[in-house]
């Protein structure tokens, strides 16, 4: 063989074989630093941490409730519970309010922060899946692969973008999480946290915590809930009818 020809296959070879170790280290990664108890009888639908209070909105039909906990213990400090016929989506704190979805109902329920008291409904069209606050929109998830951008005091949709990894429509976005300018999202039914653009919907980074599932959960016992921790890069985490609540931080996140 020539040498320049053996010298080619040579740099071909050590390129193949340092891809997938390349990709492999620049792969997100948790880090779990603190296990947190955690109600086995929520069902969480969204999470929320404002002013050292927990927030977490439940789901089900008759087993619905708004909550504050403390997110050191986990312990819930007040509960109310969501009327029979509603099912309890994603949440969020505005100021002294609450915003919280139902699921079908075609409502999201205004709260007042102090007391949890329901202060007025807001109708909307289509499924309530996820709910955050980005400076001064509100932007919510269906399910679909669309992000609704909403006003956080008449709650009417003031614009969308479809999300897309890797050039596909990413559909399942549940649970919402807003903070330093991206949308960090639960895709239902998988182990897996999104980072997303709000200008553009592209995801720029995919977080697996498969290592975080409990070793019993019932096929709807999945990963959903996740609260930023303010002034950190860290994270609260849980999933319906979790045991724990886990505060982690992700290594080998994408900055772009």
């Amino acid at each position: 063989m020539r040498p320049l020809l053996w010298l080619a296959v040579v740099a071909s070879l050590a390129a193949c074989s340092a891809g997938p170790a390349s990709q492999e280290s620049a792969s997100p990664q948790v880090t779990v630093l603190q296990k947190i108890p955690h109600d086995t009888g929520a069902f969480t639908q969204g999470l929320e941490l404002v002013d050292g209070v927990l927030y977490e909105g439940t789901g089900l039909e008759g087993e619905s409730t708004m909550r504050a906990l403390d997110p050191a213990t986990g312990e819930v400090r007040k509960k109310v519970d969501l009327p029979q016929e509603l099912f309890g989506e994603g949440i969020t704190v505005v100021g002294p309010r609450i915003w919280q979805l139902t699921w079908r109902n075609g409502f999201a329920i205004e709260r007042d922060r102090g007391t949890l008291a329901e202060t007025r409904r807001i109708a909307y069209e289509g499924e309530g899946w996820g709910l955050c606050l980005a400076n001064d929109r509100l932007i919510m998830s269906d399910g679909s692969a669309k992000l609704a951008f909403r006003d956080p005091a008449t709650f009417a949709e003031t614009g969308s973008v479809q999300v897309t990894r890797d050039g596909q429509p990413l559909t399942q976005l549940n649970e919402l999480e807003c903070v330093n300018g991206a949308v960090w999202a639960n895709v239902w039914k998988s182990d897996e946290i999104v980072r997303i653009d709000p200008k553009t919907g592209k995801v720029t980074t995919t977080v697996n915590l498969a290592s975080l599932r409990p070793s019993e959960t019932g096929e709807e016992d999945v990963l959903n809930g996740i609260a930023a921790i303010p002034g950190t890069d860290e994270f609260l985490v849980t999933g319906k009818n979790w045991p724990s609540i886990f505060r982690v931080r992700f290594t080998g996140v994408r900055q772009d």
